[in-house]
């Protein structure tokens, strides 16, 4: 036969656990415990007794539901504590990273005056003006430039009917892979296997300037002769041009001596030199940054 009554029997520790989870992750539902003890006719000094609240506390919460319902019950928005370093420290770190310099939070905290907050802190308050990346490279460009460009267009107006201008450039690719920074799962990290030893190639290519053809040549070594072969297949590539015209960089492949002495002997191949560090000018440059984006981190 059932007992006429159950009671729970919990140690003090459980007690203690209990009335700080009603005050805490479920203060809501104690509100609303409150209203309902109250509406059954507990005074506010026994609803204050069994949940350990302040009889004060307790007339708030009866009052605020008389005003405002269940919508009133829980917690209002808050302003928080005042952030750590003041509302000038952003404006401080802008200005501070605004001047190039190899940044770190170590370095910022020394510069800011050391204040009183912790590094990951100030990590988050640098992430708010900044983001983690790689300064751009820059050329610091010919100062004929402008003057260079503009004999350039004048050569390539003068061109008969029918020539084909082309933009060439060479680059480098290397059997050890290209590592950039990437995102890694946590926890891991990618293993990319290097050679014993490291092969080198040379990679030739020019683009067509009126239609986007691109023409490309693999060599070992970036010499004159490499250069002349690859002027010749372009000769090849274009027989019934009058003039196939060649825009490329000051290399010293492109005015040695085993190349002018192949020009000499090929009149409808015209070398025409840009300006000095600017590779900006040169279409090819482009390909190959989509080209070594496209190997970066791969075996």
């Amino acid at each position: 036969m059932r007992p006429a009554h159950v009671y729970a029997r919990i140690p003090a520790e459980q007690h203690t656990e209990l009335i700080t989870a009603l005050h805490g992750q479920w203060r809501t539902a104690t509100r609303v415990v409150i209203v309902v003890l109250s509406a059954a006719g507990w005074p506010a000094s026994e609803i204050a007794d069994l949940l350990h609240y302040d009889p004060a506390t307790v007339r708030r919460w009866i009052a605020r539901h008389q005003q405002e319902g269940l919508a009133g019950l829980p917690d209002r928005p808050r302003s928080g504590r005042p952030r750590k370093g003041g509302r000038r420290l952003g404006e401080r770190i802008h200005r501070l990273l605004l001047t190039p310099k190899a940044w770190t939070a170590a370095r910022l905290w020394r510069a800011l005056g050391r204040p009183q907050l912790s590094l990951s802190t100030l990590r988050r308050r640098i992430r708010e003006q900044a983001r983690w990346c790689r300064p751009r490279l820059i050329a610091k460009s010919d100062p004929d430039r402008d003057q260079i460009c503009a004999d350039i267009r004048a050569r390539i107006t003068a061109l008969p009917t029918g020539s084909v201008v082309l933009a060439e450039d060479e680059t480098h690719l290397d059997l050890l892979p290209r590592i950039r920074a990437c995102w890694i799962p946590a926890g891991i990290r990618h293993r990319i296997l290097t050679p014993g030893t490291n092969v080198r190639r040379t990679l030739h290519g020019a683009i067509n300037l009126a239609t986007g053809a691109f023409h490309h040549h693999v060599s070992v070594k970036n010499v004159s002769v490499v250069f002349c072969y690859f002027l010749e297949r372009l000769l090849d590539a274009y027989p019934h041009a009058p003039v196939v015209a060649v825009i490329c960089d000051n290399g010293s492949t492109h005015h040695s001596g085993i190349t002018k002495r192949w020009l000499a002997e090929h009149p409808r191949l015209q070398v025409i030199e840009g300006a000095r560090y600017s590779p900006q000018d040169n279409p090819v440059e482009r390909i190959w940054a989509a080209l070594k984006r496209k190997i970066a981190n791969t075996a």
